[in-house]
């Protein structure tokens, strides 16, 4: 396939799956009743989870400085800020084109090099990836009763331990042959699974890895937690089970990299996650909309701003670099 369709369909695919899933989730909600919750709900707490995603972001931006001295490149802040919101919004438009677009602004602004900026980040990925399953195992361990309860009452106990018996053996052969294997696809497994050992294992030889680690785990901690302040917004949702809010972020978090920027598929993740523990429907539509329309108000606002204020604040450098 022509190497320009596949970008296209990149683009064009995620758009049309978010414009079918918000048609979908309408079709369960209607407008007029979101605009009743939206009404009904209390900002408070919205704005109060606007403020923890805010300051969620701020962190991400203030870590990523501490990836890119070990490179010897001392960055401003506040382009890493900048660069962070920039990329955040680009990701709407063009799926994980915002880290492209993130090293490249501090190419720009700070002359980091490309492959640099960009290695930091994708490290950065690794540690997020590290934390996010960390918090599956965590809810896996707190719900343990109720996920083997659910899967017991819908599928056979006996299919279930066949199918993870059969998950574990088929990945045992397939590491098996893989280390042993020299084809291309095999090479590629071996030098991302290196990568990713790489990246973990750089964390910790870091002067800076004690900070770069709390910075990590505050991030997805104030994840977290906007989640779930911003369900005491909706009364009709009832008091959410700490269970439920983690099996809600999970599905939601996941549902952001199905769309551009979980798009249509946000309300639908959450309302998936919440129809397990027996929310109503209609709340948790309404809440997953007010959810994702607040945090992406928060991104298009200082990503906006982000995109105009860079080469002002940065015109020294420019001068300097022209």
């Amino acid at each position: 396939m022509n190497q320009k369709i596949k970008n296209l369909l990149k683009v064009v695919l995620p758009l049309l799956l978010g414009v079918f899933l918000i048609w979908y989730s309408l079709s369960k909600v209607s407008i007029d009743k979101l605009l009743v919750y939206a009404q009904n709900a209390n900002y408070s707490w919205i704005v109060l989870g606007m403020f923890l995603g805010l300051l969620s972001h701020i962190s991400r931006a203030y870590r990523w400085r501490f990836m890119l001295l070990p490179i010897g490149y001392h960055v401003k802040f506040g382009n890493t800020f900048m660069a962070v919101f920039a990329a955040y919004l680009i990701n709407y438009t063009i799926p994980r084109a915002g880290e492209v677009a993130r090293a490249s602004l501090l190419t720009n602004y700070e002359g980091v090099p490309f492959e640099k900026g960009f290695g930091t980040i994708v490290a950065e990925r690794i540690a997020d990836m590290i934390v996010m399953l960390g918090i599956m195992l965590i809810t896996l361990f707190l719900q343990f009763d109720f996920i083997y309860g659910f899967l017991m009452e819908r599928f056979n106990p006996l299919k279930v331990i066949m199918f993870m018996v059969i998950g574990l053996i088929l990945f045992f052969i397939m590491a098996f042959f893989v280390t042993r294997s020299q084809s291309a696809i095999a090479i590629k497994i071996k030098t991302f699974v290196s990568g990713l050992v790489e990246g973990v294992l750089s964390i910790f030889k870091m002067r800076n890895k004690w900070a770069y680690i709390f910075h990590t785990l505050f991030i997805w901690g104030m994840y977290v937690l906007m989640f779930y302040v911003t369900t005491f917004a909706i009364s009709e949702l009832g008091v959410v089970q700490p269970g439920a809010v983690l099996v809600g972020f999970i599905s939601a978090s996941f549902s952001i990299a199905a769309t551009n920027g979980g798009i249509g598929s946000y309300p639908l993740a959450v309302y998936a996650a919440f129809a397990l523990f027996g929310i109503p429907e209609e709340p948790s539509i309404a809440y997953g909309w007010i959810m994702w329309a607040s945090q992406t108000l928060v991104i298009i606002v200082c990503g906006g701003l982000s995109l105009i204020y860079l080469p002002i604040y940065n015109r020294k450098y420019i001068k300097i670099k022209g």
